[in-house]
């Protein structure tokens, strides 16, 4: 996700993700979120469970109001983890995608927090 100001020069990526949509990020094994998956989709495709860190602030510094999906594409259940000092928000502490293909957004809301929502399961 890019933020822009005044006089700001939009780049081509970014204006490819706002028509197109997010760019996919396809992982086959335990993964932690980098800054370029910031407004990026990241599915993870494994036979047996697996995990998506969302790493603390000081390793990578999304900005405020970052948002990533994460998918769960294959038959392996994906869990959405929190990184050492990194607390994440959602209803019923439920951080499990409940299904194959199905789907969490992830936003920022604080140095080291974030909102999970979307299919997600305990």
């Amino acid at each position: 996700m890019a933020n822009f100001s005044a006089g700001a020069v939009l780049p081509a990526s970014a204006l490819n993700d706002a028509i197109n949509g997010p760019t996919i990020n396809a992982q086959t094994s335990n993964y932690t979120l980098v800054l370029a998956d910031a407004g990026k989709l990241v599915t993870l495709g494994t036979a047996a469970a697996g995990t998506v860190t969302v790493p603390p602030n000081s390793s990578v510094a999304f900005t405020a109001g970052a948002a990533i999906a994460v998918a769960q594409t294959g038959a392996g259940q994906v869990t959405i983890a929190a990184g050492s000092g990194v607390t994440l928000r959602s209803a019923g502490s439920a951080l499990k995608i409940s299904q194959q293909y199905g789907a969490a957004q992830c936003y920022k809301i604080g140095t080291n927090e974030w909102l999970v929502v979307g299919n997600i399961t305990t």
